[in-house]
């Protein structure tokens, strides 16, 4: 089948951009209309991104264009251009649902700030360049877009700038992510040497390594260090720290952060380039075990935290980690997993964000120890918030089960221990998730606060997600495998562990059980584990210390250094400029002095002149 919508993949991206550049260039005329210019031009991505997804679907051939040759030296070019196959045809549907729908609810969030338009420019320049991002054509063209997400990023996370906590969390975000940016361009300067022909292309990359062009130790240092690059994207450990802290910025922002986009980036970025990855049994080891790891980890710290977004954030961290996990398996079935985790998780991560936002906006409070009874007064919210949680928990048959169950099977079969590791998060997750609903939406209010449920251009955005949070995993389970044959090209059904679909579903349900009962039947249960073990509680609230340790061992030390470096400049670089400049200054007043064109003055000169070359002629006479 020839591909028709995918010749015109490019526009997708362009709606966005146009919708920017037409509220730079309005800026504040446009005020409630800025938000109807942003809605339609990410429902424009959105509906080309659908057609371009059903050709897909129909078996339409991978579409190429890279026809615009952008630097050119001697043979060497880099050409621009876009490729639609099956992975970011996904994801364009994916990252263009998801903005539609932020959009489409800021417009009821935001509509009460004065610097609304700036907001939405700043949404459609983000999705803009996620999409450019989705798209490209070559790991060069990639990096671009890569750093502008980043610089978008920063201007979304720090939007309210007034205050100081938004402006720390956006330099943070900022700083922390151009770490593992490094990496990546590191890895494309030495994909740049060793690769043949120089091509940077992403058909030519997967050739090269698949076909054992390039291997060994360059091919696990090139992936190891493109992993570098998505470890700050996507939040893994040690570079998650900035990811909890961006939730200084607006809600809607959090879900587009946090759900589809910028931390999908990463993620993406390892499924994009899975071969040079398959090359290296070292780097899938440090990738799958990194994953792993971060999963448990942020799901630790989520149990013991109090502020309702900062508790999705170390969930999206957590979920993050799994879908890494999966990639690192280096099987088909792990790459289905870590691709299929990520479009679900998009979608009840989404809702969930949206939901605390709907939240937030109506009780004006984010602590989850100060709410309660919230469900009686805002049904829908609630209840859509509930199918979040449900799925995220793994709860079968929603969405979160299906694409968990296809990553903890897959996970058995290579390592035993990783799947375990999983499955302990996934008791994790539960359990926190229904910690957060039952403090949030049941018992009696903990506070003074009059709930009243959100306006309808904020909840249908919630009742569209559930929906999809509901149906989206049927479309890859055991029975029904006709996604990853569509993903992969791979014929075959998938192995049936029933072992792990009822683990999976007994640990789900028992963390919302354990949850019911310490937070949904009684209350006190965080009194009762901050006093029975203060200290373990005081470490996961702390988040294990990390960002202490960050600023003892790194920041301190660097501002240090920069404080010498700043005094050395000063009184030294500094002090030799102006010694210099002092002395040629007191030369030229004493020249000035002296050249005052008075006869009796150069007499008086001359004279003692004569006198110093007599004592000085005499002198050498003599001695």
């Amino acid at each position: 089948m020839s591909s028709v919508y995918s010749q015109y993949a490019w526009l997708v991206p362009m709606f966005p951009l146009l919708a920017y550049l037409i509220l730079t260039a309005m800026g504040r005329q446009l005020r409630q209309a800025g938000a109807f210019v942003g809605i339609l031009a990410s429902f424009g991505a959105f509906v080309l991104s659908v057609l371009i997804f059903m050709e897909r679907l129909g078996g339409a051939q991978d579409y190429t264009w890279n026809g615009w040759r952008w630097i050119e030296i001697g043979e060497f070019a880099v050409n621009m251009g876009f490729e639609i196959n099956n992975l970011n045809a996904l994801m364009l549907v994916v990252v263009t649902l998801v903005s539609f729908l932020v959009n489409l609810y800021s417009k009821g969030y935001m509509a009460e700030d004065d610097r609304m338009t700036v907001f939405f420019s700043y949404i459609a320049l983000f999705t803009f360049s996620m999409l450019g991002l989705v798209i490209s054509v070559n790991l060069f063209m990639l990096f671009i877009f890569w750093e502008l997400v980043g610089v978008c990023s920063f201007l979304l996370v720090g939007f309210w700038y007034f205050k100081p906590e938004a402006r720390a969390a956006a330099k943070k975000a900022f700083i922390v992510t151009r770490i593992g940016d490094l990496g990546l361009f590191i890895a494309l300067l030495m994909l740049f040497v060793y690769m043949p022909g120089h091509a940077l292309d992403f058909s030519s990359i997967h050739n090269a390594f698949s076909g054992g062009a390039i291997g060994g130790s360059i091919a696990t240092t090139i992936a190891l260090l493109i992993f570098v690059g998505a470890i700050g994207k996507s939040g893994q450990f040690p570079l998650h720290t900035w990811l909890p802290d961006a939730m200084e910025g607006p809600t809607p922002i959090s879900a587009l952060i946090h759900a589809a986009t910028m931390v999908a980036a990463g993620v993406y970025l390892i499924a994009r380039t899975h071969s040079v990855f398959v090359a290296s049994e070292d780097a899938l080891r440090v990738v799958a075990y990194l994953g792993a790891f971060t999963a448990i980890f942020a799901a630790t710290i989520a149990i013991a935290q109090n502020d309702i977004k900062r508790i999705l954030a170390y969930s999206t961290v957590s979920q993050l980690g799994y879908m890494v996990m999966a990639l690192g398996l280096g099987t088909e079935a792990g790459y289905t997993g870590g691709v299929f985790h990520l479009a679900t998780h998009a979608f009840f991560k989404a809702l969930l964000f949206l939901g605390a936002g709907s939240v937030i906006h109506a009780v004006h409070e984010q602590d989850i120890r100060k709410m309660g009874g919230v469900g009686r007064h805002m049904k829908v919210t609630a209840w859509t918030f509930a199918i979040g949680m449900l799925a995220l928990s793994g709860i079968v048959p929603l969405s979160g089960f299906w694409s968990k169950d296809t990553i903890l099977s897959a996970a058995l079969e290579v390592n035993p221990l990783l799947f375990w590791v999983g499955l302990i998060t996934a008791l994790f997750t539960a359990f926190y998730m229904a910690r957060l609903f039952f403090l949030v939406f049941t018992g009696k209010p903990r506070s003074d606060m009059h709930p009243h449920e959100s306006p309808a251009v904020m909840t249908v955005p919630l009742l569209v997600l559930a929906v999809l949070a509901v149906v989206a995993g049927f479309a890859y389970t055991p029975m029904n495998p006709w996604f990853g044959e569509w993903l992969t090209g791979v014929h075959g059904g998938e192995k049936v562990h029933w072992d792990v679909i009822l683990l999976s579903t007994a640990v789900g349900l028992g963390g919302l059980a354990l949850g019911y009962l310490l937070y949904g039947r009684k209350s006190g249960a965080d009194e009762a584990f901050e006093g029975g073990a203060p200290g373990l509680y005081r470490v996961l609230n702390r988040k294990y210390y990390i960002d202490e340790l960050y600023q003892a061992v790194i920041v301190a030390p660097l501002r240090g250094l920069g404080a010498l470096l700043e005094l050395f400049d000063r009184y030294v670089v500094d002090g030799v400029v102006k010694l210099a400049s002092g002395l040629m200054f007191g030369i030229g007043r004493a020249g000035a002095r002296v050249q005052n064109g008075q006869v009796q003055t150069y007499g008086l000169l001359m004279l003692l002149g004569f006198l110093v070359f007599v004592v000085v002629f005499v002198g050498r006479r003599l001695f």
